[in-house]
């Protein structure tokens, strides 16, 4: 019998836990990156985040009110394994089995994903994702999570948006670990994460379990008709859409010329063997579509933004095209053929400047169109043969927005930082109301 539609939401450790220094927590990269002055929109800290290390029986209660399925959350590393590898620390693993168990209580399948950009400072300081030796410590980590929630815990995202890591962390120096590297060294660190994967992918199915990695796609357009700019397109979709998807589909990296590169120094013999068919199913985070131009004579890279216009932006000056969605889909199965696995849409939403108004209530009715134009999206992909299988919303609670400390909120749920007080917005009781529609489970009413 065929699993169940996912509806779900996601959320991430970093951005909700809090309690960075608790029962043995040891800093991450974005624990130091934020104490450096200027990385962080007015100085804004992750230290509380949600509380959701405290809070995250009340956080279950609002996921069983949604109506979810289920719930992709993302395990800390350095909670767990606090300086990356070698000691394992219960307290953390301990945290986790609770969420597990409660989830499991409710009904709703818990999907993790074991990194979602917090790489432990104790690595960092030996190489990060420019050493080899992180990818054999994210297997370790890896199959130590897997052998404490393996039991209950069926499907498991290895990395969440290995491209944005890259790109933001590691080439733009606006992301932890903060660095500029230059492009061999840069794609020494999509090699690494793309090999931790293919790794940790290994330990798990030796478990009997289900491997996803998530990636942040977006459909790429050329600014105009000319032959420069259709070129700087493909270049940028070589590196957003097709780094760290093709060599898990098709087992080849793609032609990464534009880049000055014809290869990639730090694979070794057998690493593609490693990296693909090492997933069972893709992991699909949409927000925007990119337009491209070539770029000005001299510039360091083979592509230069255009902005997208005539079209509604989110708060964070995004735009707004749910069509991309559909789009984008379609592409996935055109592109990989017979070698795509089932898809998931493990990440969507929109932030906005949402207030409180005089009544406690939330109004956000940007985010209900965003959210069902972009539903609507994914369903005519479907009807056209696109085989998704779930969709998640970003995010269940307003968090800590990285760079943009607390300014951006995502969440269905209004999250006062000061105390902590959760808020239910419309667009909950829209999607609430929408899952019941599409699983028959009825509605409950939302939380006080």
């Amino acid at each position: 019998m065929p699993s169940p539609f996912l509806w779900g939401v996601a959320t991430s450790a970093f951005q909700v836990e809090g309690a960075l220094t608790e029962d043995g927590r040891a800093p991450s990269v974005w624990d130091v990156f934020c104490e450096r002055p200027g990385t962080v929109r007015d100085g804004h800290s992750p230290a509380t985040a949600c509380d959701h290390y405290h809070r995250w029986a009340e956080d279950v209660d609002l996921l069983d009110r949604l109506g979810v399925n289920a719930y992709r959350f993302s395990v800390s590393w350095p909670r767990v394994v606090p300086e990356g590898g070698g000691t394992v620390n219960k307290a953390g693993l301990d945290f986790y089995d609770r969420l597990v168990d409660a989830l499991v209580a409710r009904g709703i399948e818990p999907v993790p994903t074991l990194f979602h950009w917090d790489l432990p400072q104790a690595l960092e300081e030996a190489g990060g994702w420019s050493s080899r030796g992180t990818a054999q410590a994210f297997a370790e980590y890896a199959a130590a999570v897997a052998d404490r929630l393996g039991d209950r815990v069926r499907r498991w995202i290895t990395l969440n948006e290995p491209v944005v890591h890259m790109a933001y962390g590691h080439a733009f120096g606006v992301h932890a670990p903060g660095k500029a590297l230059d492009v061999p060294d840069v794609l020494t660190v999509a090699h690494h994460q793309l090999l931790a994967h293919g790794l940790a992918a290994g330990e798990l199915r030796s478990r009997g379990l289900e491997v996803l990695l998530t990636n942040n796609y977006s459909p790429v357009d050329p600014a105009t008709g000319s032959e420069a700019d259709a070129a700087a397109a493909r270049a940028y979709d070589a590196l957003h859409n097709r780094l760290f998807t093709d060599p898990v589909l098709t087992g080849a990296y793609p032609d990464l010329s534009a880049f000055g590169a014809e290869g990639i120094d730090a694979v070794r013999e057998g690493d593609l063997a490693v990296i693909a068919g090492s997933v069972d199913g893709l992991g699909v985070n949409y927000y925007n579509p990119t337009r491209v131009a070539a770029p000005p004579q001299g510039a360091a890279l083979p592509f230069d933004f255009a902005e997208i216009t005539g079209v509604p932006t989110t708060a964070f000056g995004w735009p707004v095209v749910p069509e991309g969605l559909e789009r984008l889909l379609l592409l996935l199965r055109e592109r990989y053929g017979d070698d795509l696995v089932p898809m998931y849409v493990t990440e969507n939403g929109c932030s906005q400047e949402d207030e409180v108004d005089a009544g406690g209530g939330v109004a956000d009715p940007e985010r209900i169109a965003y959210l069902a134009q972009h539903v609507r999206a994914m369903d005519r992909a479907r009807e056209r043969g696109a085989d998704v299988r779930g969709y998640f919303v970003w995010t269940l609670t307003d968090n800590f927005e990285w760079a943009e400390g607390y300014h951006q909120r995502f969440g269905l749920v209004h999250v006062d930082h000061a105390t902590q007080r959760r808020r239910p917005k419309d667009s909950f009781a829209w999607y609430r109301s929408l899952i019941a529609d599409r699983t028959g489970r009825a509605a409950e009413a939302a939380p006080e």
